[in-house]
């Protein structure tokens, strides 16, 4: 079993931008239609930007209208994990990394099918690695 990334708030700090680190390590949101991923059409794997795992797959990406990258599965079934999200009066799922705890977004129950799934992310939790062709 692979331990989890463990940093201080300072070690954080230091590692990422302002921004990352306020949506990442601090639970916050980007706004919509200004994440560098949104329109974002490569092929590979999107992963997370505070230990580099691998996410989700360019191929379960799709526009889902909101503003930010949406996916309709993660890359495994480990890659992530879900808890219940009270915050602002609603009730939510909100999805982080597995191995660092990286706040990435929330999960809805309206994305297309295989899944049905919309796993709705920050870019700004994301980094992308390109499939070599």
């Amino acid at each position: 079993m692979d331990s989890k990334i463990k940093k201080t708030e300072l070690e954080w700090q230091t590692e990422l931008t302002p921004e990352q680190f306020r949506v990442a390590r601090q639970k916050g949101t980007e706004r919509a239609f200004t994440g560098v991923y949104n329109d974002h059409k490569a092929d590979g794997n999107y992963t997370c930007v505070c230990c580099g795992e691998t996410l989700f797959k360019s191929k379960s990406k799709f526009d889902s209208g909101t503003g930010w990258p949406s996916f309709y599965e993660p890359a495994t079934a480990v890659s992530i994990e879900k808890q219940a999200d009270y915050a602002h009066g609603m009730v939510r799922t909100e999805v982080h990394c597995r191995t660092c705890d990286a706040h990435l977004g929330h999960l809805f129950p309206d994305g297309p099918q295989p899944t049905g799934q919309r796993y709705c992310i920050n870019s700004v939790s994301l980094a992308f690695k390109e499939v070599e062709k």
